[in-house]
């Protein structure tokens, strides 16, 4: 039996993490961790534990403790918080014997910024969305017609993205995001999304992956899908693999334009459609035992077609 800490389970890819592990093939002891002691995810696991914050100080011994306390074999994050300070902190665990589920630092680097992810499809020459980090209204409006989308060049899950209409609200954000500010041309519309799953092996190939066409909530997170089989995307995703190297998960996601695949960001991680991606046979948390516990490359999976929705549902806990 392996033990598995999951990070995040009152966030929807730590619920779904824990829900893709109960449908896996192996015998599993989950530990679930997370800030607030009423996680919803906590109802899921074996044991829970009340976290700290991933910016608190302490935060690396008490992941120590609770490897030693639960005997850890794997780590999981599953909100990116965790991921990216465990990241940093990977030499203070090197003397335990656990693994985490990590992508390679360069591409949790490069993706954490969205203008050097943009500059690096620039050098590699792929199609990319007409972007800038410097201009005045009245030149980038014409460039990137109205509205324009403005983002922050680091943030997740379609957090600070706001659509410009006018001079005023491009100099208000302008001047309120700084050096993080980014706008960017509005392309394709929300029928021509796409978020893709893949597993890297991390030297430039795709063991395998999922596409999802895709509705987005106004969380930004997937609230509806439908499994898609397109051959051009799949290429892009390898030649894309070619130049990022990513290692275990990774999501991209795209906009079709005029019949382009256009890039929209990467997150090298497990990400919020990962339950779904489970339940049509692509369970990302399964592989990731074969691969990090098991020094096994993931079997093939096979993927069934059909289409996803997400609803609220009650939780309901008599005391």
């Amino acid at each position: 039996m392996y033990n598995i800490l999951v990070t995040g389970v009152g966030a929807i890819i730590g619920y779904g993490i824990i829900k893709s592990l109960r449908n896996s093939m192996f015998s599993l002891n989950i530990i679930g961790m997370d800030i607030y002691d009423d996680a919803v995810g906590q109802q899921w696991c074996d044991h829970f534990e009340k976290a700290l914050p991933a910016n608190d100080p302490e935060y690396p011994e008490f992941i120590r403790k609770l490897v030693r306390k639960h005997n850890i074999h794997l780590i999981i994050p599953g909100i990116e918080q965790d991921g990216l300070r465990l990241s940093k902190e990977l030499d203070f665990f090197k003397d335990l014997d656990v693994k985490i589920v990590l992508n390679q630092p360069s591409l949790i680097s490069i993706a954490s910024d969205k203008w050097l992810t943009h500059q690096l499809l620039l050098e590699h020459e792929f199609d990319v969305i007409n972007s800038h980090i410097e201009g005045e209204y009245q030149e980038l409006s014409k460039q990137l017609h109205i509205p324009m989308l403005v983002k922050p060049r680091r943030s997740y899950a379609s957090k600070g993205i706001q659509k410009i209409y006018t001079e005023f609200e491009f100099n208000f954000w302008k001047s309120k995001m700084r050096e993080e500010f980014m706008v960017q041309e509005i392309v394709g519309n929300d029928d021509e999304e796409y978020t893709v799953g893949a597993f890297g092996l991390g030297n430039g190939i795709i063991n395998q992956q999922i596409i999802f066409q895709r509705k987005l909530s106004g969380e930004g997170a997937t609230s509806k899908a439908r499994v898609c089989r397109i051959n051009e995307l799949e290429n892009l995703v390898r030649n894309l693999a070619q130049v990022f190297q990513p290692l275990g998960p990774t999501n991209f996601q795209f906009r079709r334009k005029d019949g382009v695949f256009l890039l929209l960001e990467i997150n090298p991680r497990i990400s919020s459609s990962t339950s779904l991606r489970s339940a049509f046979g692509y369970n990302e948390a399964e592989m990731c035992i074969e691969y990090y516990l098991e020094g096994k490359i993931p079997a093939i999976r096979k993927i069934k077609d059909g289409y996803a929705q997400r609803y609220i549902e009650d939780q309901v806990i008599l005391c």
